[in-house]
């Protein structure tokens, strides 16, 4: 490529970014130039592993969770970290923010104790999220250690040429060039003879021995400073020492230099190191295996050892690898860690009480996060084994279970469909239809005895479908009073926790979203349907619940139909059906969800002012008026209330009572928000649909008929302008395509009308 070429100007444009990205992340860096920057901001230098990951985990934000202000419960956060990785190996974790906050409190007690004397083992069902939760954690690392908060470093020994020292190391005086210069950091390639890399990453400031440590940073930082700064460090930092090979080739230094620790610390050449899983740099996943997780070795087919100085080459140098050290300064995964022979990870035992492993004729000391995952069958088993106790004194068990939000589970399918749909569009609802279902499968009914007589009954009777609303919105069951919705929403926490403290908790049991993604592979696959729709989804749920031998959670007894995964589908599709149904009036233009919510708005309203006996001012005239109550009454009649022949009985003038305390408990617990009708009165906004959809079967017979002959001449011009218009409204609005509108519309009309 010749000069003044566009490709050489590119070229060139990329060596500079490239050099000035080098010199502004100082890279390199000789020990004194190290020193500058520990002086910067001490406390991020010093940092052992744990401290660095939860640091890293407030880098990126966290959100804390609304929660009742007596609730007594410790605040729980939703770590941004764990939103969107961007590594594609690293899925977005959904929901599970107790999970998060758990991971979250184990590091800082690791970093207060300065130690991570415990391996974090999560544990749950398959399919749960737990190396989703690993991966995200380990992409937040690396992503944070390439920002100025995280950086990290580590060091080389660097040996130079005869020509810079002109004699070598102990065999002779030093040139003139030797004496001037501070290091050898910066050397050039041709400079340098050696280079050996500390093979266990340790931090720099080991190389100032052990016993002076604490006086360096004193004299260093100034005494109140580096007092309160020792007393943080991790005892790795304190206590710690080099690695073996590090240590030899220190004390022969010093023997070398006669003690002259400046003299050995010219040939420290520190380093920015980088995580990285995909090069193994810190981050490591040891799948199941049947050896221990590093090696020893002699160095003898290094180039680097011809190249040492004589004073060196004397030695038996050996070095450590394997997946350990690979990990050493961030996190090693144990994947499926019970998977494994108990004898094969005993050593883990020491290892997480001591932050130190025998290999070979040396021992390795680690500054290392250690997570395992296992799941509840495998964990199970391992509670059966003699040494458990001494395990689980040196574990901290984090349980992930499945989610039990409906629509949080539907945020884990949407990209999954989009990915297993191919060509084929993914109809509204699809997701949401796998969602509610995977829910439904994994709900314990809740056992009255474990509540106060005041909502005892109220929970017992609640249905799958009702606590999955209760869990996913807080939406309160149909039909509840005032009062039994307050106490109701204060016993919610308990209701949630009720099983925690059992082997067989909640979400432990039930469709995974490996299951669901396996349905919905075959939904997208199923020729008989043009999209990925909740029909076809639906038809596969009907497939999968006849394995009845493949999957657990089939076999379970159903009880007042819990654990009824058949029913379940027949529930669904009648959930479907009700947003399908709006949906579709909406799109004919006989359905406006603003009605129902104006309704409900102004029978309150003129309600409350009869109630008081006052008078309302009119919008338009600007004169004082009575409530409407032909309004009044119009509203009482379509939702049935009680008692209203007679507008003295006890039972309205209750009715109507219990429909003003409602909307006031729902601002006491929204004070900044304005009311949201169709949420407080839930049963209430479906009679009045139903009411009105009936006064409107004719239309949709009407569209019914043109649907069936969509496309094709000859047919009333009326009827046809009403499906094409439904349809360009359900496809321009609503997310459909043509082929799966009409499809759903179909069905909806067959199914109800």
């Amino acid at each position: 490529m010749s000069r003044g070429t566009p490709g050489r100007s590119v070229l060139e444009g990329l060596e500079k970014a490239s050099e000035r990205e080098f010199q502004g992340n100082r890279t390199i860096l000789a020990f004194e130039e190290y020193l500058t920057v520990l002086g910067e901001n001490p406390a991020a230098q010093l940092r052992g592993s744990a401290r660095y990951a939860a640091d890293m985990m407030d880098h990126f934000g966290r959100e804390e969770l609304p929660r009742s202000a007596d609730s007594g419960t410790p605040p729980v956060y939703r770590f941004k970290v764990f939103n969107s990785p961007p590594d594609p190996e690293a899925r977005r974790v959904v929901g599970l923010e107790t999970v998060q906050t758990e991971i979250y409190r184990t590091l800082k007690t690791f970093a207060r104790q300065g130690q991570n004397n415990r391996m974090i083992l999560l544990h749950g069902p398959n399919g749960s999220a737990k190396s989703s939760l690993v991966h995200a954690l380990m992409q937040g690392l690396e992503s944070y250690s390439r920002t100025p908060e995280g950086a990290l470093y580590s060091f080389n020994w660097i040996f130079p040429v005869d020509k810079v020292t002109k004699g070598g190391i102990g065999l002779g005086g030093a040139s003139g060039r030797q004496e001037q210069a501070t290091s050898f950091a910066h050397l050039t390639e041709e400079e340098v003879a050696a280079r050996l890399p500390c093979e266990l990453r340790d931090h720099p400031i080991l190389l100032i021995p052990q016993r002076e440590r604490r006086a360096f940073l004193a004299s260093f930082l100034g005494e109140q400073k580096a007092e309160a700064l020792w007393n943080s460090l991790p005892s790795s930092l304190q206590r710690g020492d080099l690695c073996h090979r590090c240590k030899q080739v220190a004390e022969a230094l010093l023997v070398s230099h006669q003690g002259n620790l400046k003299r050995l610390l010219m040939h420290i050449q520190v380093e920015r190191i980088y995580l990285s899983r995909r090069y193994r740099k810190g981050l490591v996943t040891i799948e199941p295996q049947l050896h221990v997780d590093a090696q020893y070795q002699q160095l003898t087919l290094n180039r680097n050892i011809s190249q040492l100085p004589p004073a060196l080459q004397g030695m038996n140098l050996f070095t450590v690898a394997g997946d350990l050290i690979d990990g050493n300064r961030g996190i090693i995964e144990f994947s499926d860690l019970l998977k494994r022979p108990v004898d094969s990870f005993k050593y883990i035992l020491g290892l997480c009480e001591t932050q130190n492993v025998n290999i070979g004729h040396t021992i390795a000391y680690l500054d290392t996060l250690f997570i395992g995952s296992a799941n509840e069958v495998q964990l199970d088993a391992f509670k059966e084994f003699p040494d458990f106790t001494s395990f689980k004194a040196r574990m901290s068990l984090v349980r992930v279970p499945y989610l039990l939000e409906a629509s949080a589970e539907a945020e884990i399918y949407r990209e999954i469909a989009e990915q297993v749909a191919g060509d084929k569009h993914v109809a509204p609802h699809a997701t949401w239809t796998a969602g509610l279902w995977a829910v439904l499968t994994r709900l314990k009914k809740p056992n009255g005895v474990n509540y106060s007589p005041a909502v005892s009954q109220i929970v017992s009777a609640l249905t799958p479908l009702e606590k999955a609303r209760l869990y996913d919105s807080g939406e309160m069951p149909a039909g509840l009073g005032a009062e039994d919705r307050k106490v109701m929403r204060s016993h919610l926490q308990k209701i949630r926790e009720e099983y925690e403290g059992v082997p067989y908790y909640e979400g432990r049991l039930g469709a995974s979203a490996r299951e669901m993604k396996s349905i919905l592979l075959d939904a997208a696959q199923n020729p008989e349907f043009p999209c990925l729709s909740p029909l076809a989804v639906l038809r596969e749920m009907e497939s999968f619940v006849k394995r009845v031998s493949e999957h657990e959670f089939l076999k379970q007894d159903t009880k007042d139909g819990y654990h009824d995964a058949a029913d379940f589908i027949a529930t669904v599709r009648n959930e479907y059906l009700n947003r399908l149904d709006s949906e579709v009036r909406e799109s004919i233009g006989l359905y406006d969800s603003r009605q129902w919510e104006e309704f409900i708005r102004k029978y309150v309203q003129h309600l409350a002012i009869a109630l008081k006996k006052e008078k309302i001012k009119n919008p338009i005239t600007g004169r004082m008026e009575d409530p409407d109550h032909a309004l009044i009454s119009e509203f009482e009649k379509i939702v049935e209330a009680p008692g209203r022949q007679n507008l003295e009985s006890d039972e309205l003038k209750m009715f109507r009572q219990n429909i003003i305390s409602q909307v006031g408990a729902w601002s006491l617990d929204h004070p900044t928000a304005p009311v949201v009708y169709g949420k407080v009165f839930p049963e209430y906004w479906q009679k009045l649909e139903k009411h009105y959809y009936e006064s409107q079967k004719a239309v949709l017979t009407k569209l019914h008929d043109a649907l069936l002959v969509y496309g094709k001449d000859g047919h009333d011009p009326e009827s046809r302008k009403l499906a094409q218009e439904t349809i360009r409204n359900m496809t321009g609005r609503l997310g459909y395509c043509e082929q799966c509108s009409k499809e759903v519309i179909t069905f909806l009309l067959k199914s109800r009308y």
